[in-house]
């Protein structure tokens, strides 16, 4: 059995604890500065208040002042920290990694870079780790649909961890494998991670024609279901689009990191939500204040990609057209502009 530290004690970080208790590893859970209350509520507790449900017995729960304890003797790391708090992980967190101790991430997010190349959370943390570290850490991360509160609860979830070892993802797949939690592995990490990060955003889109619908009302038996479906079909071919632009696999945009996660994200949390809400007719800065101190990643992620893009098609290596649903959520996210779909736009095949 291995020590396992999680850095992180949101939602899917804690989540994990379940599968790494029930194989009856040590399980440590640290807190990150703005996880605070939640670790107050574990140690009163043990009750997550956000998953609502008892963690495991024996995981040590640990507040961000007490990780380099948490970190001690790890084995392997989990980096449960959202996109926001990638830096964060990198230059804390980075000072108590040791050599040969793997990391492996549940992070959804791309980095755009000036001149538009856009990268993956693995490789942004490690541009940001000790310089000591960043050749001797193997960064590996984790897609496919996985809601936490489902897998908290030992539903049986199917992921995919990617790195660039197979060696460790193997031994990674070993820690974490339970007869509900299954595996499979990948190298291919700018594919995986490209579907992982980009679901959010697309997820967003479908959100916006639930958000209509709930806007407009049922029309006797008739409700919006053939829009979510073309608006999830024109997702899945922007993101296989971005996998070429990337040089991600296209098989991804087939299983689990991209159709998989796309429809699992379309059927609750914070990035539906939010584009229930711009579907309804709201602005994004209204939606926003209704949304006040939730985490939007999705956000971020269509920002960053959408502001990629012009500078990717001016070096010939995207066109702008071919991401039609993309570029509106951008504008109605960052430009003021209200939801009107781009529809004849849609599907515009070579």
């Amino acid at each position: 059995m291995s020590i396992i530290t999680i850095v992180g004690a949101g939602m899917m970080g804690t989540a994990l604890c379940w599968p790494l208790a029930d194989n009856g590893h040590t399980v440590r859970l640290g807190g990150t500065p703005l996880d605070e209350e939640i670790v107050a509520s574990l140690h009163a507790t043990r009750i997550h208040p956000k998953l609502q449900r008892r963690i495991p017995e024996g995981v040590t729960v640990y507040r961000a002042a007490q990780l380099p304890e948490a970190l001690a003797g790890a084995e392997v790391v989990v980096s449960g920290v959202s996109s926001f708090g990638v830096d964060w992980f990198a230059r804390t967190v980075g000072e108590y990694l040791r050599p040969g101790v793997p990391v492996i991430a549940v992070t959804k997010g791309l980095e755009d870079q000036p001149d538009g190349t856009l990268i993956t959370l693995p490789e942004a943390t490690r541009r940001r780790l000790p310089p000591a570290m960043r050749e001797q850490v193997s960064l590996n991360a984790i897609g496919g649909p996985c809601i936490a509160h489902e897998l908290a609860a030992r539903r049986q979830t199917a992921v995919v961890f990617c790195g660039t070892d197979e060696a460790v993802l193997a031994r990674l797949r070993q820690t974490f494998t339970t007869p509900y939690y299954h595996i499979w592995l990948s190298t291919d990490v700018t594919g995986v991670e490209v579907c992982a990060a980009m679901k959010n955003a697309y997820a967003l889109g479908v959100g916006l024609a639930v958000g209509m619908m709930e806007q407009a009302g049922a029309d006797g038996l008739a409700r919006m279901y053939n829009p979510q479906a073309a608006l999830f079909a024109q997702g899945c071919l922007e993101m296989r689009r971005l996998l070429e632009i990337t040089g991600g696999g296209m098989e991804n945009d087939t299983w689990l990191p991209g159709p998989g996660d796309l429809y699992v994200t379309v059927f609750g949390g914070r990035t539906v939500r939010l584009g229930k809400l711009l579907g309804q007719g709201l602005s994004f800065a209204e939606a926003r204040q209704q949304m006040a101190g939730e985490t939007l990643e999705s956000v971020e992620i269509a920002t960053r990609v959408a502001r990629a893009l012009p500078k990717l098609a001016a070096r010939g290596l995207a066109k702008l057209e071919d991401f039609p649903l993309l570029l509106h959520i951008d504008r109605i996210l960052n430009h003021g502009e209200r939801v009107n779909l781009p529809w004849e736009a849609f599907f515009n095949r070579p």
